[in-house]
């Protein structure tokens, strides 16, 4: 009987102990969040992808209750900001907004210290960037087709600029080249915004598109031949083809991504994809990406689950088919 009352007290002691710790932590995610939360951005104040995040979070902050603090950690296309989120406690008040592909292939082509399939957690996105093969208004070229049909015959002679070596609109290309069996001159930038220059100064043929060329286009300045990284017609350009449309595979749609560590408890996780979902579906924060030039497109952290590890592994397949692939 004693040794059966000594068992019994032994079995409370351990289940209050183990109180002492579950009960904290019950409350900590039902009363989150309580104080600011920070998200690292992985571009400069004032890229694209800055200003979506602080568009988003602005919205966001109305649902959660507290501010939302951006912090620019510009650098390797987004792995400065990535890396540092990796390293943080999964308690929900430090997250990181950095593009899918960035995320995907910053890790496939250069030395990261995190795997972006374990180290993290995902909350939702906001928009996807649209990409877009366009060429002066003056030019001969008045489809897609004319442009390879030249490029067969004038190999590495009809050059085009882009936003950088390895971003998803120069991978665009290089799958089109590769479909098509045709060679162009790459000429990369520093961002959409020399780019698109170097094609109004007639210095390209044409350009891959990174956003900003959507309001030369409006304007008739630029003729967009094919939209790029969708895969359906852009609502802005509806009789514009989709590469899909011209019988050419296209690269996965780049979302901008807000994400968190791995380890983010369930109940935080749900808060936050609460919160983010709303924020992107309001109607302030489409208006903003419209004006930017992007589409909302609104992925839960379920869709994002299954979509990601089946773009990482598309990505992964085509580097190593067009030899860019992370050298070991």
């Amino acid at each position: 009987m004693s040794e059966r009352r000594d068992v019994q007290q032994r079995l409370l002691a351990i289940l209050v102990i183990v109180g002492l710790f579950v009960l904290p932590i019950k409350a900590i995610t039902q009363d989150f969040p309580t104080k600011p939360i920070t998200i690292y951005c992985g571009y400069e104040a004032g890229a694209t992808v800055d200003l979506t995040t602080r568009g988003v979070a602005n919205e966001a902050e109305k649902v959660l209750g507290v501010p939302i603090v951006i912090e620019n950690h510009a650098g390797g296309s987004g792995a400065v900001a990535a890396t540092l989120l990796a390293s943080k406690k999964p308690d929900g008040y430090i997250l990181a907004a950095v593009p899918t592909a960035q995320l995907i292939l910053v890790s496939l082509m250069v030395p990261v210290t995190f795997d972006p399939l374990k180290d993290f957690a995902f909350i939702a996105t906001s928009v996807k960037n649209n990409g877009g093969i366009c060429v002066r208004n003056d030019s001969p070229f008045k489809t897609l087709q004319d442009l390879i049909e030249y490029a067969r015959k004038n190999p590495r002679v009809l050059s085009y600029s882009s936003t950088g070596v390895g971003g998803p609109t120069t991978l665009v290309m290089e799958l089109l080249a590769k479909q098509a069996n045709v060679k162009f001159k790459h000429v990369p930038y520093k961002g959409g915004a020399p780019a698109t220059t170097a094609l109004m100064g007639g210095h390209v043929d044409f350009t891959a598109g990174a956003g900003i060329h959507r309001k030369y286009v409006k304007q008739g300045i630029f003729r967009m031949l094919a939209v790029t990284l969708t895969d359906e017609r852009d609502p802005e350009f509806p009789d514009i083809p989709t590469m899909k449309d011209l019988g050419y595979e296209d690269l996965p749609p780049n979302t901008h991504m807000v994400f968190a560590p791995k380890g983010l408890p369930d109940p935080i996780s749900k808060k936050l994809e609460a919160a983010f979902v709303k924020a992107a579906d309001s109607p302030e924060f489409r208006k903003l990406a419209l004006s930017l030039g992007l589409q909302p497109t609104i992925k839960n952290r379920h869709q994002l689950e299954t979509g990601f590890p089946s773009d990482f592994q598309y990505y992964a397949k085509f580097l190593k088919e067009i030899g860019l692939e992370k050298k070991k």
